[in-house]
């Protein structure tokens, strides 16, 4: 049994169909066939049951999965520590879409600047990918909102981040300092669609005031949402980051009085993973940009 051989047996078992797991490898689907074949022929019966349009995994092929994760976690790892440096190498990080554009660039210059010999490599993912990519190995630290629900992971509080509210510069609201969120009981609301957490954190905010946002629109980008608001087309609530980020003269952004409306900004890690130096000085730059940027107002 070779490991890669494991490595193939796993992203099929991710993907669900040898077409996907091929695309994603470099490899044929032929050539991947051959590689799961082989492999059941070592280990004396089948590890996924085909069907029409999606492979499963066999009692044998559930235990297979667990061990491989387990013993590629350990080469891969083996491999990392015999070869940390905190000068050359690769490090790996990701975050959500609706923090990724505005904190990722700071961190990365930071980085750059400090480690300019490592490579980085960027993920911009939604919360569900990102706790898979961390359990994996395939990201070594993630940003996401709180809460999280995943096993194994540590989070760490970067900071609180509050949300204003974002209406059309002709609103009749838009002429207050602060809003209320009984001022917004009877708007449309414009809002990124279910695979965000954004969303869920705005609606659990709400509902915890017997309020039921009324959503006329939803759309997978910040971006999109600030658009559809200048153009009539609801109000919404937008993180401090992405107002500070924002230069257009068609919308503008009001506070919400108390209770105010946040969400927890976290790094999330695999504690049972090598911790690189690369890693940590990663986290470093994390840090401090939490500082700096999650202080703004």
């Amino acid at each position: 049994m070779e490991f890669g051989q494991l490595r193939y047996f796993l992203k099929i078992a991710e993907l669900g169909t040898f077409t996907r797991a091929g695309e994603e490898l470099g490899m044929t689907q032929p050539a991947l066939s051959r590689a799961v074949a082989k492999l059941e022929e070592e280990l004396g019966q089948p590890v996924f049951e085909r069907r029409a349009r999606r492979i499963e995994l066999t009692d044998a092929g559930r235990i297979l999965q667990t061990r491989a994760e387990q013993i590629l976690a350990l080469v891969d790892d083996t491999l990392a520590e015999l070869g940390d440096s905190e000068t050359t190498g690769a490090v790996r990080v990701g975050a959500i879409p609706t923090i990724a554009p505005y904190l990722l660039p700071i961190v990365l210059r930071d980085f750059r600047d400090r480690l300019p010999g490592v490579h980085v490599v960027a993920y911009e993912e939604t919360t569900d990918k990102l706790l898979h990519r961390c359990n994996q190995g395939e990201v070594d630290v993630a940003v996401m909102a709180a809460p999280i629900v995943g096993r194994y992971l540590e989070a760490e509080t970067l900071f609180e981040e509050e949300l204003f509210a974002v209406l059309p510069t002709g609103h009749p609201l838009a002429a207050r300092k602060t809003i209320s969120l009984a001022d917004l009981r009877q708007q449309p609301f414009v809002l990124l669609d279910d695979t965000h957490c954004l969303s869920e954190t705005i609606l659990s905010f709400c509902r915890q005031r017997a309020f039921q946002p009324v959503a006329i629109q939803h759309t997978c980008q910040l971006a999109t949402v600030e658009e559809l608001v200048s153009l009539g087309h609801g109000v919404s609530l937008i993180p401090r980051m992405a107002r500070n980020a924002d230069t257009s003269d068609r919308r503008v952004y009001r506070p919400i009085s108390a209770p105010t409306p946040t969400r927890t900004v976290v790094m999330i890690w695999n504690p049972y993973r090598f911790q690189s130096k690369r890693m940590k000085r990663l986290q470093e730059c994390l840090r401090r940009a939490a500082k700096t940027n999650g202080a703004k107002r």
